[in-house]
């Protein structure tokens, strides 16, 4: 797998369009990814961490969370090294939904098999392409038929 490889066909390149709670507890996420022909995929079972990070992310005018967080150790990390995130691939592995991270500098990166959902929190924070394999993306008139939503994490 190549860094600079061509987009494969059966992914397409998605944005968060929504993020929020499931529960009035904030503890469990929902993220809403839409791709530019108007699909969308519902990603759920993830935390409510995860939620908060992505929309501080998001918001350009929030507060930071001041709180250290994987992911701005994982930004420490690339700044020090000089490689940076440049695209997420989300899929689903079984029961659950797994992504790739492409990270390039001195050196391509692939990181291969990581949680989706902090896959996608990584995407927002770098505002780069978040690529969704196009069996997981649904119209959303479809929502009701049983098909709709992602499996957990």
């Amino acid at each position: 797998m190549d860094i600079a490889e061509e987009q494969e066909p059966d992914y397409q390149s998605a944005r968060i369009e929504t993020v929020g709670f499931l529960d009035p507890y904030g503890m469990e996420g929902l993220a809403v990814l839409r791709s530019d022909d108007g699909k969308e995929f519902h990603v759920r079972a993830f935390s409510g961490e995860v939620v908060k990070h992505i929309v501080c992310m998001s918001d350009a005018d929030a507060a930071p969370i001041q709180i250290p967080s994987v992911y701005s150790m994982i930004s420490d990390i690339c700044e020090e090294n000089e490689i940076v995130l440049v695209k997420v691939k989300v899929y689903q592995s079984g029961s659950v939904l797994r992504a790739n991270l492409y990270l390039t500098g001195r050196k391509d990166i692939v990181l291969k098999n990581y949680r989706a959902s902090d896959a996608i929190a990584l995407a927002s924070l770098y505002k780069i392409p978040i690529l969704v394999r196009k069996n997981l993306l649904r119209d959303p008139d479809d929502a009701g038929n049983g098909r709709g939503g992602a499996p957990g994490r």
